[in-house]
């Protein structure tokens, strides 16, 4: 019997990296993406210890590029079956809305949202031909309630959920499930974009974005483990 392939991309730190292994670990070839394949010593050192490092194949993968995505489609087309995606990719804009401009937001739309779209579209022939597969969206708490010095982060969750409830509806039928999973503030790399955030030197918001970042510091050492 074939192995399950699994697909999972923003794998080299977090939430991706902790997936990988275990899917490794139930048995799944594992297709560990990242923008830079550099960065998957991590993941790599893991997976030995661990027994798993001939279930993990390592690929470079930008969701935001479409020649990154043509070259996923064509390494796909040497496996039997896709099972598994989990779209993992994702970073957080931090800022206030008067002072970000618009291709800040085009910027984080591209990987949390529109690229999830583009690794969807290169998996669902071959989930559809099988007649299953899941397709595993993971969204925020910010995809449900919005918080002040995240706009663009929010809104890319939010556009996530909505999409996936009906993506979820139009592949229903063909045996594939659509899943969300929105964690609340854990201890991942998440952060370190928004601890970075930097506003204008007249900025009006300075007070208001340093009350945000003592809270979102004083609540680290609360964050769960991933």
């Amino acid at each position: 019997m074939s192995k399950k392939t699994a697909i999972v991309t923003g794998s080299s730190t977090g939430f991706g990296l902790l997936t990988v292994m275990e899917l490794a670990k139930s048995g799944f070839q594992v297709v560990a993406t990242m923008r830079n394949v550099n960065k998957a010593d991590t993941l790599l050192e893991m997976a030995k210890a661990e027994n798993v490092l001939d279930y993990i194949n390592i690929h470079p993968l930008d969701v935001a590029s479409p020649e990154s995505i043509k070259d996923l489609n064509t390494y796909l087309n040497q496996h039997e079956s896709v099972n598994v995606l989990v779209n993992n990719a994702g970073f957080a804009v931090g800022g206030f809305c008067e002072e970000l401009t618009v291709d800040d937001y085009r910027k984080q739309f591209e990987t949390n949202f529109f690229g999830a779209i583009a690794a969807i579209q290169a998996v669902l022939p071959f989930m559809r031909a099988r007649g299953q597969g899941r397709i595993i969206n993971m969204s925020s708490i910010s995809g449900r309630i919005g918080f002040p010095g995240l706009s663009p982060y929010t809104a890319s969750k939010h556009a996530l959920e909505g999409f996936s409830e009906s993506l979820r509806l139009e592949v229903k039928p063909y045996g594939i499930d659509v899943v969300l999973v929105e964690p609340g503030s854990y201890q991942t790399n998440i952060w370190s974009s928004i601890d970075s955030t930097q506003l204008r030197p007249d900025s009006p918001y300075h007070s208001y974005m340093n009350a945000i970042l003592n809270t979102i510091e004083w609540g680290k050492k609360n964050h769960g483990d991933p």
